[in-house]
Formats: C-alpha cells, sequence, structure tokens
C-alpha cells in the first residue's frame, strides 16, 4: 500500500509539473468559488440583517458562519472529483504493478484488480478543477475547526453580549458570562466525566485522536438528529409551496389569513411599546441631570423611537435638583433590565409594521391578479402604481402586455413544472436515504448516477450532479430555518427586520447542521467508507471527520437507520399533522376546513379593503394637489413674491401718513393683482383632501372690492384678507 501511495504521489505531481495550465485552472476555480460563496452570504446577511444599526461585532460573526458553511457545500463537490481521479490512478497502478497484487486485499479490491486485469481500463484523466494534494486536508481542518468554535463557544456568548442591556462593555460581558456559565458548566461536566471513566476502564486506552474523532462524532450525532426534522419537512413543503403558489385563489385567501394574525401581532406590539415608553417616561422624570444614572437613561432614550424621544423632551424638566432622601430612584440593575426591554420592544414594532407593509403590497398584488385574469385587454393594471419611476426594463421589455401574460398564465404553470420537479428530487432523497446503506446491488439513486458518470470520468457531470444533489439538500434544511419560528425569540424577517439573537442563532444552527449534512450526502453517493463498508480512497473531507469506527455502535446503527425516520416524517408533513397539532394546542394555523381559519380570512379581507381605502384617499389627495400646481404653477414662488409684496405694503402704509396722495396711488395699482393672490392663499391654507372641484366655479368674486362672497374656504382666508382691507 506504500508502494500505491508513493507512486500515485509521483504520478500526480508528474502530471501537475506537465500540465502547468490544469493546475492554474483548478486554483482559479477555488479561487472563484471562495469569492462567489462570500458575495452570497454577504447578500443573504445584507438582506436580513441592518448593516447600519446592528453591532459590527453581531454582523461579523454571523457573515463568517454564513460563509464558512456556504464554502462546505460548494467546494465538497471539487473534493468528489478530486477523490475520484485519486482512485482511478491506484486502480491503475494495482493492475500494472505485480508488487501490489501480493498484498492481501478485500474483496471489493479484489474484484476490481480482476476486473481491471480482465478488461482494458480508460485512462485517468486530471479533472480540470483538480485540486493538488496538501491543500484540502488543511483547507477542511480550518473551515470546520472555526465554524464549531463559533457554534459552540463564540456564538452563544455574542449571542448573551447583543441581547444584554447593559451599559457598558464591561456589564455586557459579565452578564453573558453569567447567562452561559450553566451552558458551558454542562458540557464540561459531560467531556470531564466521560474522559475520567475512559482513564480509569483498563480495556480502553484512547489517543489524542480518537478522543478528537469521538468529540467530533457526538456533534455530528446531534446535528443529524436536528438534521433529519428539518430535512422531513423540507421535502414536503416545498414542491407544495411552489404549487400552492400556482394556485392564485389560494394565495390570497392565505394572504388574508396572515394579515389577520400580523394585525394582532402588530396591535401587541405597539401596545407593548406604548408600556415600555410609559415606564421610560417616569424613569426619565424621576430621574434629573444631574443624577449620578443619568447616563443611563440617555442611553435609553436613544433607543426610544423619534416621536417618544420628542414627547419626553419637552415634558422633562431638569430645573430641579435630585434629593436622595425625599425621592426613591430605581436601581441600576433596574434600568439594564428596562434597557433590554426597550431594544426587544422597539425592534418588535418596526419588524411588524414592515411586515405589515409587505403584506399589504402582496394582497393588493393578488387581488389585482385576480382582477386582470379576466381581462379582455391582455394589459396588466396595477390598483396603485408604483411610486418608483418606470425604468427602461419596464418601459420596453416588462411591458403591461407581457407583465399580464407572465401573471395571468406562464407564472403558474412554471411554478407547477418547478413542483413536480422539486417533488421528484424529494422522491429520490427520500428513496437513497432509506436504502444507501445497500452496495450490493446499489440501490442508491444518486450514488447510481455518480458511478454511471465516474466509469467515462465526465468530471463536470459529476460536479455539477454533486453540487445539485447537495443544493437540494441545503434548500430543503436551510429553508425551514428560515422559516421556522420559536415564539418571538427566533425569527428570521428579511428586510432588514432580523434582531442581533436571531441572527446568531441561525449561524449557531448552520454550523452544527452542515458538517452531518455532507456526511449525509457523501452516504448517499456511496462516498464514505463507515457506511459504505467499501475499501476506496477516502475524501479529504472523510478524512478529517476521522474513522466513525471508534464508535461502531454509531457507525453501524444510529447513521444507517436513523434517516429512514425522514420517511415517516414526510408523511407527517403531507398530511399536516403537525399543523393541525399546534391548531388544537390554540396556535392559529391556515387550515382550510377550520371555522376559526374561516373567520380570520374574512376579518383580514376587511383589514386590506380598509387598508386599501385609506391608501386610496392619500392618492386621490396627491391627485389634487398635482391638479393645482398644473392650474396655478408652482405655489412656493407666488408665496415667496406675496410675502415681498406684504413687506412692501407696509413700508407704504408707514409713507401713507406723510403723503396721502401715494396712498391713493399704491391703491389703485395693486388692485389688478388681486385675484391671482387670492388664489395663491386658497393653494397655501386650503386642505386638498376634503377640496371640491365644483365649489370653485359657484363661487363669485367681487371685482370692486377683491373679497370672497361664497365659498368653502372664505373662514379659512378672511384673516388674511382683512390685511389689505385699510389698503
Amino acid at each position: 500500500m506504500q508502494t500505491t501511495t508513493f507512486l500515485l504521489l509521483f504520478h500526480s505531481e508528474s502530471d501537475s509539473f506537465k500540465n502547468p495550465s490544469v493546475q492554474k485552472m483548478s486554483g482559479a476555480a477555488l479561487g472563484i468559488e471562495i469569492v462567489v460563496v462570500f458575495f452570497l452570504a454577504l447578500f443573504l446577511l445584507h438582506r436580513y440583517g441592518d448593516f447600519r444599526k446592528q453591532q459590527r461585532m453581531v454582523l461579523f460573526g454571523t457573515l463568517l458562519a454564513w460563509y464558512l458553511c456556504f464554502l462546505i457545500v460548494f467546494i465538497l463537490p471539487l473534493d468528489v472529483s478530486t477523490t475520484i481521479y485519486k482512485q482511478c490512478v491506484i486502480d491503475h497502478e494495482i493492475a500494472s504493478d505485480p508488487t501490489v497484487r501480493q498484498f492481501p486485499l478485500t474483496n471489493t479490491t479484489r474484484n476490481s484488480s480482476v476486473t481491471s486485469t480482465t478488461s482494458p481500463r480508460k485512462p485517468c484523466y486530471k479533472p480540470w478543477s483538480y485540486i493538488p494534494d496538501g491543500i484540502m486536508p488543511v483547507f477542511w481542518r480550518v473551515v470546520y475547526w472555526t465554524s464549531q468554535c463559533l457554534t459552540w463557544l463564540l456564538l452563544p456568548f455574542m449571542q448573551s453580549y447583543a441581547r444584554s442591556g447593559g451599559f457598558s462593555i464591561t456589564g455586557k460581558i459579565k452578564t453573558a458570562l453569567i447567562e452561559n456559565a450553566i451552558y458551558y458548566g454542562t458540557y464540561l461536566l459531560i467531556f470531564g466525566s466521560l474522559l475520567i471513566y475512559v482513564a480509569v476502564h483498563p480495556h480502553w486506552h484512547l489517543s489524542w485522536y480518537e478522543l478528537q474523532t469521538i468529540g467530533i462524532t457526538a456533534a455530528n450525532t446531534w446535528g443529524l438528529f436536528l438534521l433529519v426534522l428539518l430535512l422531513g419537512y423540507g421535502l414536503v413543503e416545498i414542491p407544495r409551496s411552489y404549487w400552492n403558489a400556482s394556485r392564485h385563489g389560494h394565495m390570497l385567501i392565505k394572504t388574508y389569513f396572515k394579515a389577520s394574525k400580523l394585525m394582532t401581532e402588530k396591535a401587541d406590539a405597539e401596545e407593548n411599546l406604548e408600556d415600555v415608553m410609559e415606564e421610560v417616561r417616569k424613569v426619565s422624570e424621576s430621574i434629573k441631570y444631574n443624577h449620578p444614572l443619568r447616563k443611563s437613561v440617555d442611553t435609553i432614550l436613544r433607543k426610544c423611537p423619534v416621536d417618544y424621544q420628542e414627547k419626553m423632551g419637552r415634558n422633562n424638566d431638569d430645573y430641579e435638583d435630585f434629593d436622595d432622601k425625599q425621592n426613591t430612584y430605581p436601581s441600576e440593575k433596574s434600568l439594564v433590565k428596562l434597557h433590554k426591554q426597550v431594544i426587544y420592544a422597539v425592534q418588535r414594532h418596526n419588524r411588524t409594521r414592515v411586515q405589515w407593509e409587505i403584506l399589504l403590497q402582496q394582497a393588493i398584488h393578488w387581488e389585482d391578479v385576480a382582477k386582470n385574469e379576466t381581462s379582455s385587454t391582455h394589459q396588466f393594471v396595477h390598483s396603485f402604481p408604483s411610486a418608483e419611476p418606470t425604468g427602461w426594463f419596464s418601459r420596453y421589455i416588462y411591458t403591461p402586455t407581457v407583465e399580464w401574460y407572465w401573471e395571468c398564465f406562464l407564472k403558474q404553470w412554471f411554478y407547477k413544472l418547478l413542483s413536480v420537479i422539486l417533488t421528484m428530487f424529494s422522491v429520490a432523497v427520500v428513496w437513497s436515504e432509506c436504502t444507501f446503506f445497500s452496495t450490493r446491488p446499489v440501490l442508491s439513486l444518486f450514488a447510481v448516477f455518480i458511478q454511471l458518470a465516474e466509469k467515462d470520468y465526465n468530471y463536470l457531470y459529476i460536479e455539477m450532479a454533486c453540487f445539485l444533489t447537495i443544493f437540494f439538500l441545503c434548500i430543503c434544511v436551510y429553508s425551514t430555518v428560515f422559516r421556522i419560528r420559536v415564539f418571538n425569540y427566533y425569527y428570521l424577517a428579511p428586510h432588514h427586520q432580523t434582531d442581533a439573537y436571531s441572527l446568531q442563532f441561525s449561524g449557531m444552527l448552520f454550523c452544527r447542521l452542515t458538517p452531518p449534512l455532507c456526511l449525509n450526502f457523501l452516504g448517499l453517493i456511496h462516498m464514505d467508507s463507515a457506511i459504505s463498508h467499501q475499501q476506496k480512497e477516502q475524501t479529504a473531507y472523510t478524512t478529517i471527520m476521522g474513522s466513525m469506527r471508534v464508535l461502531s455502535f454509531i457507525a453501524n446503527g444510529f447513521y444507517i437507520y436513523y434517516p429512514m425516520l425522514i420517511l415517516i416524517l414526510c408523511i407527517a408533513t403531507y398530511f399536516s399533522l403537525g399543523t393541525r397539532c399546534l391548531n388544537l394546542l390554540g396556535f392559529q394555523q391556515f387550515m382550510g376546513d377550520c371555522e376559526m381559519t374561516s373567520d380570520l380570512i374574512d376579518e383580514g379581507k376587511e383589514l386590506i379593503r380598509r387598508e386599501k381605502r385609506k391608501r386610496q384617499r392619500i392618492e386621490d389627495g396627491e391627485n389634487r394637489r398635482r391638479e393645482w400646481k398644473e392650474r396655478y404653477g408652482n405655489p412656493r414662488q407666488e408665496i415667496t413674491a406675496r410675502n415681498r409684496g406684504s413687506h412692501e405694503m407696509k413700508e407704504t402704509n408707514y409713507s401713507d401718513a406723510v403723503n396721502p396722495s401715494t396712498n391713493r396711488q399704491a391703491k389703485y395699482s395693486r388692485s389688478t393683482n388681486r385675484p391671482e393672490k387670492d388664489c395663491v392663499e386658497l393653494l397655501q391654507d386650503a386642505e386638498p383632501l376634503d377640496f371640491n372641484a365644483d365649489s370653485l366655479t359657484e363661487d363669485t368674486m367681487d371685482t370692486d372690492t377683491g373679497r370672497h362672497i361664497g365659498g368653502r374656504y372664505l373662514s379659512m382666508s378672511s384673516s388674511r384678507n382683512r390685511i389689505f382691507d385699510d389698503v
């Protein structure tokens, strides 16, 4: 075997020396994927986080966790193709070197050597993305252990630090250490107990490598337990969500249902914010400007919304000194608790407000789709025009006609086709999860596809098949993580509305789920010898994970039979058993045959209708204001001219006391511009929302005196008209 390893290294080094362009291409492929994955993680973090308001440490930790997990997913297909090439080289050396055949071989190796002598094998072609020896083990070791340090040590500490209500860095660190003392102490107690047991046991002599493998196995076992639960839900729910998206009526009533629930949550968030702001007001009034805790109160006030800050600023009287003997003041501990409550209340209020605007836009869109489906003009008409200016894409490519065909006809068929394709993928995954332990015959569909491509050394097909498979598995798992909601403590909300705690919790889940997900994928394609029990070249990723044979009951039992539970979970998800259980417990879920769901749909429909009327009134007011501007020009210039004329009139009145003849000339010279000035006054003082265009024709103007005889706005401008009565 040492001879084979030496020949493999010599062969790979000689090929790399002969083909420097291949080596450059492989390095370029690895570098491109590293850069692309970084920007993908940065884009997702920008969508869910807020770069301007959230702490840099929180953003950096979440970005690093997401980036490392996505990096494992994208680089693993390159590791698979490189391993297949190495296995090809080993098979050729075994077939050509007679000294290698003298070593005792297993059944698998003996069969491969016999077939290699009886039938000629194709020459081994180095893949375009071949990674030289020594790079991948170091790469996987750095990525894996960094992600494990993040998920088990740093991110839990950063969670408590970001959620703390302390006013200083020292106070936040102290709070985080106290909250994580039980968390870290439990793991240290379990690890210490196992270490003492192993040291005392006479038959167990474990090395550092075996202890490391036991730790990795324990972490992967915990991750696999959660992975199967999330994967069983995502394999059914993702295809079903796209199928339901093709049903416009279903999406409309589901949006009504969401609107009703979100309005309840929005009302609770506003009420909670009012209560917290009332506590802040009391504290701000009791603690004056020269109190030692006033800086802490000011820090709390800066976290409050702007309108509440203005109210508290007006009501706050800092002219009185505080007296420790007469009044009772809150302690620093109570202020820390209040600071934490303010952060949570403001974040929840802003999140529900933004989500309500987004959901309202979605409801209006689905109502527009329902109205335009029966349109004979085949042009999509929006109820409310977009506030953004029309770009060249909407003007020349995505025209109203194209939009109608896409929204009312093509989109639903595209979603149905996509749902069918995803359903086929889900069935293949469930079948392979239940049969991947069988190597003779090979029942796993993904292993069959990879082995067929391996015979022709079609590395591009191998990498694409591996990438699509693992990408689908990641979508099923990660989308469930993004959709899951644990009350209001963990919730990933798009449009920059996710709090720091939820961002870091998602990073922890990603780091714990990705390594067992990749091991499970390697087991599906029979590239993990601990599960397939084949003497084959191992990927660099599995060598870092260590040999699972140290714990045989996990490698031969849990890792093989536990993934079969996916079949039961998929059946339960298909019949919505979890949704029905939550509905029975009092958590309202969308169910078509439930009376509570029908009531919430009707309530949401009325809420959407009310918001549409409000938006329609605002739009009508804007249109009337625009008509006034088009009819009378820019009112600001006229108002400026009027103010300048008023200033001149004051000077004229002062000069009238000296020269009465000048007064008479000024009177007749200014009477000609009076109607235009009154129109400008109407434009400035009147409320456009209540304006009736017909009233303008009914009003009459006394040209001699320049005063209104009738009209709605007489009382609103009479005070200014009296300025000119004595002129």
